[in-house]
């Protein structure tokens, strides 16, 4: 009671208690274990969810996902349910505001309750993370706007660090996995909240979390993170390391995430290994999907370093996609299987365990683990898969085909037998076989299908899929957008493509007026036409734009004015009127007591505003205003040609060809290139728009930014209208 004394012992009872809560893992607020105790123990499986991006514009997204998850959960009954980010869509109809609606939330929030009342599931087995469109215009977490820790389910059961973990326990294995919130911690609207951005303090909490499990060795220990940032759309914590340096250090086995969808392709995966022989480059760039080094991975003495991989497993949407994926790990391995649910819930879904898909496997550590006998060899000894049916299965039959001899040429079919455990979680098939009779250097000469048959007769067949048994990776490649996406480390790329692109620039006008005034070397078109060369002509087209001095240094002042001024001033909040700036290194933002300032809060997301800026207006424009010089110049140059009543000028006069009649005295080119500056004019027009919408601005809240090009195109325009 209030104002009674504790006694001595008493107190020494609290602190004892209070150190070992914060020491023990058990007491530690983010941690969770959950031993299971029914069967299959070798096998634990999860569910994940991405991008369900429910809005009040497309009620249908909500609608599916109660009608067609809910059975789907309630068939599958997984150990957890992980929805990677994207809750609420947070945008107007015509995509142009991005900011928080509460009305979304409120679905949100009464269809997951449906959906956990439906499947029989508890609520805490559901793990929602933030996602970019969760974090539009929210100032602050926990203020008025943070939606997401007032309706979604971690708010509700306060999960309120940005890490979190849960570790699902079974006889033989402990299976740890690390959810992280790596949104921007102050939210700004879109489209300049793209990346993830995590902090040194996250970075921290995610190795501690990550590192529970390392001092016990009685156990296999599989690690497995989530998030709904892919890697390649992080940025760098305020030291500049990475989450990639984290989960390589802690030999994570996948990272499940989200955020691309599936409009760049069905292959947004990638493979992470960290080791010597792989250049600096692969910072910036992944040429590759898998990283598979050349050397020699046997390495089996005592104490050799271990082998530090991973694999990034992007998920596609809810939102279009209607994606739903089962991910297990059956002893150590890690596999999983994608459902499309557009057509509706499945009667039947099987998921191999293995052998695992040689195309997304681990392959270094498991060639290593099989070479050294670092695992449990009997978990090679059958062919196993889940199979998860609404009707009663009466036979399942696993085959493996050999493609050596140019056709699939079945070499082994064998019956699967039912896990047998009184009380199972789900039904697990095994088949036993000889694996040693599959070691091969090839990782793509076997295949492998599952065939599951109802107690209607209806069979179920999974796609045919590569294996190797002694841990060989097949290669799969990117299409280009996939590379685009998944293979290109944006935040870092970001600096080096924006100052290429403006020192460029800057040399474009640069470069042409110190020749035009330090050196004897003019170029014109009759240079061009004695020397029909590419350097030739664009010389002569820049040298013609420095002849315009009002164009000229007006384009020079604007990229001045583009690197020391502010490009933006709007509104990035939801429902403030407060507004902020945008610089080429981000917003600059007061925070609600006015009293601090965060410097370059969305930086690398401004990029979607900046490069598209300068690729597509800017270098357009400059070009096009250079070639409307330089064509004046040639048509003055004929007029004075063609009107020339002296001797000497009819000899030239009947040098002119036909073809240079028709193309200057006619002044074709000059149409040409009026034509080009529509596109340049409709592609800013449609930018300013955009961020009108986003910021809820006008074009005179950016005036440098909205009307500078436009004004020297259209002086451009018209001073080369004549002679």
């Amino acid at each position: 009671m209030e104002g009674e004394r504790i006694p001595e012992t008493g107190r020494v009872g609290i602190v004892i208690l209070t150190l070992l809560c914060v020491l023990a893992p058990i007491c530690h607020a983010s941690r969770k274990v959950i031993d299971l105790e029914s069967g299959p123990e070798s096998v634990i499986w999860v569910v994940q969810l991405s991008d369900l991006h429910f809005s009040v514009h497309h009620p249908d997204r909500a609608l599916d996902f109660k009608r067609l998850v809910a059975p789907s959960l309630s068939l599958i009954n997984p150990c957890l349910v992980l929805i990677t980010g994207d809750l609420t869509d947070g945008k107007s109809t015509d995509l142009l505001t991005m900011k928080q609606n509460e009305d979304e939330w409120v679905e949100y929030k009464n269809v997951m309750e449906d959906v956990m009342k439906m499947s029989g599931l508890n609520k805490s087995i559901f793990y929602h993370l933030r996602g970019n469109h969760d974090n539009f215009g929210v100032p602050l977490v926990g203020g008025l706007f943070d939606f997401f820790s007032k309706y979604s389910i971690n708010g509700q059961l306060r999960r309120r660090e940005n890490v979190n973990s849960v570790t699902i326990q079974t006889g033989e294995s402990k299976n740890l996995f690390v959810s992280l919130d790596s949104t921007m911690h102050v939210g700004v609207r879109g489209p300049t909240n793209l990346f993830g951005h995590p902090t040194n303090q996250l970075l921290n909490e995610l190795e501690a979390e990550l590192s529970q499990w390392d001092t016990q060795q009685t156990k296999l220990v599989t690690k497995i993170a989530f998030g709904h940032f892919p890697l390649s759309f992080s940025a760098f914590s305020e030291s500049g390391k990475s989450l990639k340096d984290v989960f390589l250090k802690h030999s994570l086995s996948s990272y499940l995430c989200g955020h691309l969808h599936t409009r760049f392709g069905k292959n947004l995966k990638r493979h992470h290994q960290s080791a010597p022989y792989f250049p600096s480059s692969q910072e910036l760039f992944q040429l590759n999907m898998q990283q598979i080094a050349s050397q020699s991975t046997k390495n089996c003495s005592v104490g050799a370093p271990p082998l530090k991989e991973f694999w990034e497993w992007e998920m596609g949407d809810w939102r279009k996609s209607r994606a739903m994926r089962i991910l297990a790990v059956d002893r150590g391995h890690v596999s999983y299987v994608d459902i499309d649910l557009k057509s509706g819930t499945k009667r039947t879904i099987i998921l191999p365990t293995f052998p695992l898909d040689s195309c997304f496997m681990s392959s270094s550590s498991s060639k290593y683990k099989y070479e050294c006998q670092h695992t449990v060899l009997s978990s090679y000894e059958t062919v196993r898969a889940l199979v998860f049916s609404i009707s009663p299965i009466v036979s399942v039959v696993a085959r493996i085909y050999d493609s050596r001899p140019g056709f699939l040429n079945l070499v082994l079919e064998a019956p699967m037998r039912k896990h047998a455990d009184a009380a199972s979680r789900g039904d697990l098939y095994t088949a036993r076989w000889n694996y040693r009779a599959f070691e091969d250097p090839s990782p793509d000469r076997y295949w492998l299908q599952i065939e599951a048959t109802d107690i209607m007769g209806r069979l179920t067949l999974t796609e045919l899929r590569p294996f190797s048994v002694s841990g060989q990776s097949a290669k799969i490649s990117w299409t280009w957008k996939e590379f685009f996406v998944m293979g290109c480390q944006w935040a870092a790329l970001y600096y080096p493509i924006f100052w290429s692109a403006l020192f460029s620039l800057l040399l474009i006008l640069l470069v042409p007026k110190g020749l035009l005034i330090f050196s004897k070397k003019h170029y014109m078109y009759k240079t061009f036409v004695s020397k029909k060369t590419f350097i030739n002509g664009i010389a002569w087209i820049l040298q013609d734009l420095c002849r315009l001095p009002i164009a000229w240094f007006g384009l020079l002042g604007y990229l001045l004015y583009l690197i020391l001024f502010p490009w933006l001033f709007g509104k990035v909040f939801t429902d403030n009127e407060k507004r902020a700036y945008m610089t080429y290194m981000g917003w600059v933002i007061k925070i609600s007591d006015g009293s601090q300032k965060h410097e370059y809060i969305g930086s690398p997301d401004i990029m979607v505003v900046t490069l598209p800026h300068l690729f597509f207006v800017v270098l357009p424009a400059i070009l096009v205003m250079g070639a409307l010089a330089a064509e004046r110049g040639v048509y003055r140059e004929h007029i004075l040609l063609l009107s020339g009543k002296k001797e000497g000028y009819m000899d030239q006069e009947k040098k002119i060809s036909l073809t240079s009649k028709f193309w200057f005295v006619r002044r074709f080119i000059r149409k040409i290139l009026l034509l080009l500056c529509m596109p340049i004019f409709w592609k800013h027009i449609k930018n300013c728009r955009s961020l009108i919408r986003a910021y809820e601005m006008n074009p005179l809240h950016f005036p440098g930014y909205s009307l500078t090009i436009p004004l020297l195109l259209v002086y451009v325009i018209f001073k080369t209208k004549g002679v």
